[in-house]
């Protein structure tokens, strides 16, 4: 390490380490003592941090702050490199499920799904504060009777979205709205339901794509001005394509946080995604706007995409499912590639069973059917009947959280209990500070790789500050440093693997912290906010680093009435298990959930 820094770690073999629930593995809390800069201060620091000297001292002085130099780059690791999260097909037993047809349309599908849902009696929302989401469902049986049409539903959605695009609110839900293709779309649909002739229950149902998924006619820019020019988009990505075959209306580009860099949804170039439970906060990044459009009720369904986090961050900020699949599940073809061995879509929902319906539909079946891992779907209808469930807790990993979240999340964990008699096994998860720091070098290398024969092109004026500072750090990752964060994938996937020989899920606060105030001077320059985003993405590293399939759902709220998501992390290929235990967590705490104050209903009658 030299003189700036304490000598590097080193790692006794994986198989070595205790997972039991008394390990004396230590814990590391990220110790992220940098202030907060935004506006001119942000500006000076990406300037300095860009000067070719000064810059590269400073940036060593910065990552040894923050331990990447002593736990990641110098450690010495004795597993070797592993460099993707794939996983092979595992044939691991599932309670109450559908085994799907191997080679079913995304329409097929999705009537399979369909049949995997629980009745619901219907209700109106009322003038109170109790929440009650539309579901695809509610708009299927709608469209279906007559009582309204998906013309008429897309009219409401525009009007919405241009009030709420205005200065009273300035929401910046959307990048690009494009009303012509909505009405388009919606008037097709319209007249197949008038034919009899839906298409799926999707038919009709108003559905948002991140602007980091490709979806015709809208450009695909990231979050930023120019990268749609500089990649033009020719065709739907693979998992818009059988939304649009289902009969989706596909409702325009969701603002993001400029190339998915931050945890905030602070944008400077389209507005930054506020938070419909209170518009003075954050949203959460990178899939701001997906996961506001779904909580502002605008659209059941949200697409987004999940590189860090970035799909169940902000669900759980707006208080939203987030539902991020196996690695391998969803195909990424007509996703940027950002950061393609940590990357993937996502699903953004307001319920569990809108994400269940979703996912049948996108679900990749591009390779042939005897390479392909079966797809099983959860019969929600028996969730209630599922027993032995385990749900692996790591106390001080669990408890690196806000009083309110600590509290809020015991509590839903009790309530499964009682329900259900599903049990919590105590267990040690070990260096997940060492795995986010990991993950931090790997995603930030695979992203300035992918970006490269765009930036060396690029003025730098025409990308935010904070991202400009993001690309600086990223650019000083060694290949020593690439290598030893895929050494510790590589004994964090060991060390998930032995967990689940006992448990069937781990599970986890979705955030440390809940949405955190949007300050006026991080507008235009976008801010760094390390502390705040060290505990944004405290828990959801694994689910990228490692592509596990995980879920977050809402749990309750806090002291500000701001949301609170709890996350389930499962084995490979297990999304069936994960959706029952998310809907079972959902229905046992939905009842007390409020609306937000900016929230839109898009079934009310004219």
């Amino acid at each position: 390490m030299g003189i700036f820094g304490s000598a590097a770690k080193v790692y006794r073999p994986a198989a070595e380490v205790d997972l039991g629930p008394g390990s004396a593995e230590h814990y590391i809390s990220p110790n992220v003592k940098a202030p907060r800069v935004a506006g001119l201060l942000v500006k000076i620091f990406g300037w300095v941090l860009e000067l070719p000297v000064v810059g590269w001292f400073l940036l060593y002085i910065l990552k040894k702050d923050n331990l990447i130099n002593k736990l990641v780059s110098e450690a010495e690791i004795p597993e070797p490199p592993l460099f993707t999260s794939t996983h092979s097909w595992e044939d691991t037993p599932e309670q109450n499920v559908c085994l799907t047809k191997p080679d079913l349309s995304p329409a097929e599908r999705v009537r399979e799904a369909v049949g995997c849902l629980p009745a619901r009696l219907e209700s109106t929302l009322g003038a109170g504060p109790a929440l009650k989401r539309w579901t695809i469902m509610d708009f299927h049986r709608a469209y279906s009777s007559g009582e309204t049409t998906p013309v008429q539903v897309a009219k409401r959605f525009l009007a919405a979205v241009k009030e709420s695009s205005g200065p009273t609110l300035n929401m910046a839900f959307f990048i690009s709205c494009n009303p012509e293709d909505v009405l388009k779309q919606a008037e097709e649909s319209t007249l197949r339901y008038q034919k009899g002739a839906a298409l799926s229950a999707l038919d009709g149902v108003l559905v948002a794509v991140k602007d980091e998924i490709d979806c015709m006619p809208y450009p695909t820019t990231g979050g930023t001005r120019w990268l749609g020019n500089a990649r033009p988009c020719a065709a739907d990505a693979a998992c818009v394509a059988p939304l649009r075959a289902c009969g989706a209306v596909l409702a325009g580009k969701a603002n993001m946080h400029e190339l998915g860099a931050g945890t905030s949804g602070i944008n400077p170039h389209h507005g930054s995604a506020r938070n419909p439970y209170d518009a003075g906060k954050v949203a959460g990044g990178s899939s701001s706007g997906s996961a506001a459009v779904v909580c502002a009720g605008l659209c059941p369904v949200a697409l987004g995409v999940d590189g860090g986090g970035s799909v169940r961050m902000p669900a759980a900020l707006c208080g939203v499912v987030g539902f991020k699949p196996t690695a391998g599940r969803l195909s990424s073809a007509g996703v940027l590639p950002l950061n393609w061995t940590v990357g993937m879509a996502g699903i953004l929902a307001g319920t569990v069973e809108d994400a269940l319906v979703a996912y049948s539909a996108i679900v990749d079946h591009s390779q042939p059917s005897y390479m392909r891992p079966e797809l099983n779907l959860p019969m929600l209808t028996s969730t209630p009947s599922i027993s032995n469930v385990k749900l692996a807790k790591y106390a001080k990993w669990f408890n690196d959280s806000s009083d309110d979240i600590r509290s809020c999340c015991d509590k839903a964990l009790q309530t499964l209990r009682t329900h259900y008699g599903w049990e919590t096994l105590d267990v040690t998860v070990p260096e997940i500070e060492e795995m986010r720091l990991a993950h931090y070098v790997t995603i930030g290398s695979e992203c300035t790789a992918s970006l490269a024969k765009y930036l060396d092109k690029l003025k730098r004026s025409e990308i935010g500050w904070d991202v400009r500072v993001a690309l600086a750090v990223y650019g000083s990752f060694s290949s020593r440093a690439y290598l030893n964060s895929q050494r510790i994938r590589n004994r964090q996937m060991f060390f998930h693997k032995e967990i689940f020989k006992t448990a069937d899920v781990i599970v986890s606060p979705m955030t440390g912290v809940t949405a955190y105030t949007l300050q006026d001077d991080a507008l235009q320059s976008g801010e760094l906010d390390y502390i705040n985003g060290a505990a944004l993405i405290r828990y959801s590293i694994a689910g990228n680093f490692l592509g596990l399939p995980a879920i977050t759902v809402m749990v309750g709220q806090d002291k500000g009435g701001l949301p609170i998501g709890l996350q389930f992390i499962g084995r490979p290929w297990s999304e069936a298990t994960l959706l029952h235990i998310a809907f079972a967590m959902q229905e046992a705490c939905s009842k007390n959930h409020r609306k937000p104050a900016v929230f839109y209903d898009l079934l009310k009658k004219d």
